[in-house]
């Protein structure tokens, strides 16, 4: 369970419905088994159980954690095993650990954490984090549904069973649970209720101003708060989902290295020689740069960590990434398609993309323009109007006009935002307009390069989150181009990228002597390199304060937070997706 059971007093329970008892069908080819635990997050609540059982969501936190180290003991299935009901001696007591059993009838399986045998009876132990609760039946329904669900498991094998027991370890207690007529009929009823809803391929809606959500560790998955205020705009929005994130990409570009695990650790060696040392937990990505060496075993823990490996060219090319088995929100990914295929919805996605691009590069001009320069007024005037045109355009091909003429005005005004040289300087940083592929001069390599870092970033957050990063609604679908990563960039394209080439540029973070020339290229050398990404690391890093929802956030918490609000608004649970536009 993800929350203390203390906290669900608070909510006003729903009233008594009369229900007609119907007999679940039997389980028959690939339908699953679900998880007593799943019955627990049922009764607590319904969207909670359809986030991780229907569609695969899960974030840990620190109840989380510290329910499964509860859990260390039952789960080294020490003692003897539970035997079969018919072979269970009514003169010994038993005591088995971690018994799995499964029920097609019911379609139930449940993992218990102990069983324990005496007198012909067994009585399941379930083991709960948090201390016994103060209320008249002695602990909460999810947990009694859950022990009873695991004792009705037990009769339906044969063992005679009547009674549960929950054990609280924060305050070293057992609660007796008695399965009469009441709980067992509570608990077929949500057995019945859980599997109807993932049926229905619906999810519930969320909770309102639940004190539920604040301890709830998929809080920045479900976004409660976030999707009424954009639904109905009720409520005030609590800063619940933007916890702090200690976890950093780890960024490897020295040639030959070796990247390993030793321990809790990530160790980096150079030609057999210690570089850098990351811990394990504290690192959100590994970034591999040109010919840097992965071993298997490493790769493995990094899989089962859900830790993205991504794989760049020497010059900072972005190839591709490695993940695990890959998210199992399916419904996302299918709403996804289905919105890429309508017309409607791509240019409805499209526009507001492209305004929320062009508003954030006027903001961008707007606060870093040198007051020694020209009058910004009349630039800042056509922004706008280009901005306000990208809402009534009526197809894709407009929309790119509209862009392109926003993009000419922007980078036609790029240099206003550089820093002039100062008296003695041999080197000054010009702009004269934005070229790529290969870019010819140190700002464009910049440029090119922070672009490339931002479609990692997003490319990565997509995929976490349960996109398809390939299939856009902007950019249309080309080989190996991430189409949803560079639609879901753009608005930040001058907040992120544009914005820490400026501070790496007026900063002095960069220097001349951080390029390289071959012909009419440019690129970074890997010092350069390594400086800029700094940069771009600090500027991911910063907080600023959400114009819709009031609290403060990280860019980084940010990418991932508009992420989740475009699925909840492909899945029909908001009516527009709220683009990002700073003030």
């Amino acid at each position: 369970m993800n929350i203390p059971a203390k906290e669900c007093e608070l909510d006003t329970p729903h009233p008594a419905q009369q229900e007609l008892p119907l007999p679940f069908p039997e389980l028959s080819g690939d339908q699953p088994l679900l998880p007593a635990r799943m019955l627990n997050e049922f009764v607590y609540c319904p969207r909670l159980a359809y986030l991780e059982w229907v569609q695969g969501e899960w974030a840990e936190s620190a109840d989380t954690v510290q329910g499964r180290h509860v859990h260390r003991r039952v789960d080294q299935r020490k003692g003897k095993p539970l035997p079969e009901a018919d072979a269970l001696d009514k003169e010994e007591k038993l005591h088995a650990r971690s018994v799995t059993l499964s029920s097609n009838s019911l379609g139930l399986i449940a993992k218990m954490d102990l069983v324990e045998a005496e007198g012909g009876t067994v009585v399941p132990v379930d083991y709960k984090r948090g201390r016994r609760p103060h209320v008249a039946k002695g602990a909460y329904d999810p947990e009694r549904v859950q022990v009873c669900a695991q004792g009705m498991l037990l009769t339906e094998h044969g063992y005679t069973c009547d009674q549960g027991m929950l054990y609280f370890a924060g305050s070293r207690e057992r609660v007796n649970v008695v399965f009469d007529e009441e709980l067992v009929s509570l608990t077929r009823s949500s057995l019945s209720g859980l599997r109807l809803l993932a049926d229905s391929g619906r999810i519930p809606p969320p909770l309102e101003d639940s004190p539920k959500c604040s301890r709830c560790s998929l809080v920045t998955l479900c976004l409660p708060d976030e999707v009424n205020f954009l639904k109905r705009g009720l409520g005030q929005l609590r800063p619940i989902a933007v916890a702090r994130e200690e976890a950093l990409p780890l960024y490897v570009q020295a040639n030959k290295a070796k990247v390993s695990k030793r321990g809790e650790t990530l160790e980096v060696k150079v030609d057999d020689q210690p570089a850098a040392v990351a811990r394990l937990v504290e690192t959100s990505q590994v970034v591999l740069m040109g010919n840097v060496y992965l071993t298997t075993p490493t790769l493995h823990e990094l899989l089962r960590r859900e830790i993205p490996v991504t794989w760049h060219s020497y010059g900072g090319w972005f190839l591709g990434h490695t993940v695990g088995t890959g998210h199992k929100n399916v419904e996302l990914r299918t709403a996804q398609y289905q919105g890429s295929f309508d017309e409607q919805v791509c240019l409805r996605v499209a526009r507001g993309l492209v305004r929320a691009k062009i508003l954030n590069a006027r903001t961008l001009m707007r606060r870093n323009w040198r007051v020694d320069e020209e009058d910004p007024k009349p630039v800042l005037k056509d922004m706008r109007r280009l901005a306000d045109q990208a809402t009534r355009v009526s197809g894709l091909d407009s929309l790119l006009g509209v862009e392109g003429a926003a993009a000419s005005a922007y980078f036609g005004h790029f240099n206003r935002l550089i820093r002039r040289k100062d008296e003695g300087d041999t080197f000054r940083f010009e702009f004269s307009g934005r070229n790529r592929r290969p870019p010819t001069d140190p700002v464009n390599a910049l440029l090119s390069y922070a672009y490339s870092l931002l479609t990692r970033t997003w490319s990565v957050t997509l995929t976490a989150v349960g996109f398809d990063p390939y299939r856009g609604f902007y950019h249309q679908p080309r080989y190996g181009r991430p189409a949803l990563a560079l639609d879901m960039m753009e608005p930040f394209r001058p907040l992120i990228a544009d914005s820490a080439v400026l501070t790496a540029i007026n900063n002095g973070e960069v220097r001349p002597t951080d390029f390289l020339k071959a012909g009419s290229a440019i690129n970074l050398t890997p010092d350069g390199r390594k400086r800029f990404i700094a940069v771009y690391e600090r500027r991911l890093s910063q907080e600023i304060t959400h114009p819709l929802f009031g609290y403060r956030i990280s860019y980084r918490r940010l990418l991932e937070l508009q992420a989740r609000l475009l699925g909840r608004f492909l899945l029909g649970e908001i009516p527009d997706y709220p683009n990002f536009m700073t003030r």
